[in-house]
Parts: structure tokens; sequence; C-alpha cells
């Protein structure tokens, strides 16, 4: 295969077609949409955000993040506050049934690693997680978009 970045390339070609809970639980009734999951991750741990920095933390289309909000709002996920700093825009902070979705959905997801580490050590799933923060903060750094960790 050549350089070690080519075998890295490859086996995160393949983590990305891996979506465990989406994949076995795809269709059961009230599972969160990987793209809402991520999203109120975010606001879970940066706190209230607009649609701006939604738009900018995620590099989509505003008209995307408008559509993924609206959608979480009537799911009654997010709700719309004033801007608690002051600002003019409108923020999107989780309800308190968001809150509630969010930890069972991340439940859940946990549930799926803990078979899929079944038979690691728990040194190896340690360095496994660190590895991917390190690869992570890398590609942070790269593209300018830090992900906010608690």
């Amino acid at each position: 295969m050549g350089k070690p970045s080519h075998l890295v390339e490859f086996e995160h070609m393949v983590l990305g077609r891996h979506q465990l809970s989406s994949t076995t639980r795809r269709h059961q009734e009230g599972r969160m949409e990987r793209s809402a999951y991520i999203m109120l991750s975010r606001i879970e741990v940066q706190g209230p955000m607009s649609i701006g920095q939604l738009s900018d933390a995620f590099q989509l289309d505003v008209s995307t993040v408008n559509r993924q909000t609206a959608h979480a709002m009537r799911a009654g996920l997010l709700e719309r506050i004033p801007d608690p700093e002051g600002g003019m825009a409108r923020k999107f902070r989780l309800t308190g049934e968001g809150e509630r979705k969010l930890r069972e959905e991340r439940e859940l997801h946990v549930q799926d690693l803990d078979r899929v580490f079944e038979d690691w050590s728990a040194d190896d799933v340690e360095n496994f997680a660190r590895y991917l923060q390190r690869f992570n903060t890398s590609v942070e750094r790269i593209t300018g978009q830090p992900w906010p960790r608690s």
C-alpha cells in the first residue's frame, strides 16, 4: 500500500461507512438523524448558537442549517432564544426534551461501541480514544474548525 498514510486513508474511508447505530436501528421509531445528533452535541458543548455560528461551525450553507434547525424545533429538540450576550441574532438552545433525547441517543451509541470493544482491553480502548482525539485535533488545526471539548 505504500506510506503509512495510505493505510490510514483506507481505514478512515472504511470507518466512514460504519455507522453502527444508524445501520442497526435505522428504522426504529424515535431515533435521531446523524446530522441532528451532531448539531445538538455541538450546541450542548458550546452553548446557544445562532444560524450563522452553526453554519460556520459545520461549513454548511445557511439554508441547510435553517432546514436542520427547523426540523429540530418541530421535533421539540431545540428552541429559539434571545442572544444571552445581548446580540441581535436569536440563538438555538436545547430544550429539556432535546437534552433527554441526546442523552438517550448517546447512550445507544456507547452501547454499540461497547459491543465493538467487547474483546479489547481497557488500555487498548483508551489508547484508541487518545489517537482519535489527536487525529481530530490535527484535522481541526489544519481546517481552522476546532470542536469544543468539555
